[in-house]
């Protein structure tokens, strides 16, 4: 388990590109992946909410993963784990490790609601079926599942529980997980208009999205935070501020696309049900990214860890 070690800083959740056919585009996974990690980013989460998991069959599932793998390098890559039942959860964990997998980030086993027993049994499940470690993803805003931090207490006799993904929207959480467990888990953020308040409370990695269209300066944050150049930090994070909240959204997914299309040259062809932002939806987001880039800040000198 020695490539935890390497589980701090940011990894974005990167989005799953489609051909027009509705087919997958590896070809241009491969170069937006590719732009993150040129960009510093020290790991990337492929098949998660922003992934559009919930459309994608298990096999698409494993050729992206192969795909992030790639480019990714020595830099590891995380399998999202979601699915409605614990066996078939369990199913593509197991899957995941075979195909080379560093890690898995979990959900519980939505959409039912299950309370603390049922949960904590489908994440040790998955753990047993995968033998990875696995970033423990908290999101009961979104998902209506609470991982508290009592129940990360009883969990924590799993060593394969090595991570929290905290998105409980409650930054207060951050430091109850540290005072009741120390560094038992390794705290990632995972709510991006939170991010830099996480930083300074103790969070040691940012579980990214918004920022996949500015990966450059998603990076800067987390390495100033990191080297307690938090005056610059708050600099670039409040220029960044209006693009963060669009990842706190029902459809992050298509404004996130959108982003990237407008940032990076992509595009947001997404897998029905939802479709591309449209009328005032997709002006209000380009607006923003246009207004975004044309006063970029200027980044100061930063030293990237060895890797």
């Amino acid at each position: 388990m020695s490539k935890v070690m390497l589980w701090e800083g940011v990894f974005p959740a990167v989005t799953t590109k489609f051909h027009e056919d509705d087919s997958l585009d590896h070809a241009e996974m491969e170069r937006c992946f590719a732009l993150n990690i040129a960009a510093g980013v020290d790991g990337l989460i492929v098949c998660g909410s922003l992934g559009e998991a919930s459309t994608l069959d298990p096999a698409e599932k494993l050729e992206i993963l192969k795909t992030a793998k790639r480019v990714a390098g020595r830099r590891p890559v995380l399998l999202t784990v979601s699915d409605g039942a614990t066996r078939n959860a369990c199913k593509l964990a197991e899957a995941g490790a075979r195909a080379g997998a560093d890690g898995l980030m979990v959900l519980p086993g939505l959409p039912y609601k299950s309370d603390a027993r049922e949960t904590q049994l489908h994440y040790r499940a998955v753990a047993a079926a995968g033998g990875l470690p696995v970033l423990i993803y908290n999101n009961p805003v979104a998902y209506g599942v609470d991982i508290t931090p009592a129940m990360l207490e009883e969990m924590a006799d799993e060593p394969l529980f090595v991570a929290v993904k905290e998105s409980s929207d409650d930054i207060r959480r951050v430091t109850e997980i540290i005072n009741r467990l120390g560094g038992r888990y390794r705290v990632f953020a995972g709510v991006d208009n939170l991010a830099l308040e996480s930083f300074a409370m103790g969070a040691v990695g940012w579980v990214a999205g918004a920022g996949l269209a500015f990966p450059r300066e998603n990076t800067a944050i987390w390495q100033l935070a990191r080297a307690g150049r938090f005056e610059e930090a708050r600099a670039i994070y409040r220029w960044l501020r209006p693009v963060l909240d669009i990842d706190v959204s029902t459809k992050l997914v298509q404004n996130i696309k959108l982003a990237e299309a407008i940032a990076l040259g992509s595009n947001d062809r997404c897998r029905a049900p939802r479709l591309p932002l449209a009328g005032a939806e997709r002006a209000r987001v380009t607006q923003l990214i246009e207004q975004a880039m044309r006063t970029r800040p200027e980044l100061p000198a930063l030293q990237r860890a060895a890797e």
